[in-house]
């Protein structure tokens, strides 16, 4: 697997460039913001995602490893391909996306393109819990709630069978009422109680 590439710089396409390491030429998928950075002849380090397919193996190219990384994670959420998730790191950066992930931002998450409010929705249900620790800019409180919980929280209970509305309407409870929990569980639980006692 080739995670990083040191070499020149043999040419710059529209969408990839070939990088010469010992004379053997990569071609580099890359986004325009890493383009900019390359030109022919001079000497980088790409940071390298390899994704193997059963007819291709493609290298996708980045300046740093953290957007190599949340390129990667990217795709572990549902209908998250390599395309979406580059235009991601192209539209937002890395620091933006995570905070929205971990805050349940489908708001700003949205603003990639090809990503609609259902499919932000989606990444956060699928990678709150695996983006890590993000500074939201709150003090942290002993017992404060997972990031994304809201949404999460949300859609569970839509899965449930009640309404969006009904949904929003036990959040704010549970906000108002500053009940606690450690997990998105806990919260969907005492969120089904608060519905429930009506």
């Amino acid at each position: 697997m080739i995670a990083q590439l040191t070499g020149s710089v043999a040419s710059v396409g529209e969408s990839y460039a070939v990088i010469d390491v010992g004379g053997v030429g990569y071609a580099v998928h890359a986004g325009a913001h890493t383009l900019a950075n390359l030109n022919v002849g001079s000497q980088v380090v790409l940071h390298v995602s390899t994704i193997v397919r059963e007819d291709s193996i493609t290298l996708h190219g980045f300046n740093s490893p953290v957007e190599r990384d949340l390129f990667e994670l990217l795709q572990t959420a549902q209908k998250i391909g390599p395309r979406i998730a580059r235009d991601a790191i192209e539209a937002l950066r890395p620091d933006v996306i995570r905070h929205a992930i971990a805050t349940g931002d489908t708001a700003t998450l949205s603003r990639i393109p090809g990503v609609g409010k259902k499919s932000a929705e989606r990444i956060v249900l699928d990678l709150a819990d695996k983006i890590g620790p993000v500074d939201t800019g709150l003090p942290k409180q002993a017992g404060s709630r997972p990031g994304g919980w809201r949404s999460q929280v949300s859609q569970g209970l839509q899965a449930l069978g009640w309404s969006a509305k009904e949904a929003e309407a036990a959040i704010e409870k549970l906000d108002a009422e500053g009940v606690d929990g450690a997990d998105v569980p806990t919260l969907l639980k005492q969120a089904i109680r608060l519905l429930g006692k009506r």
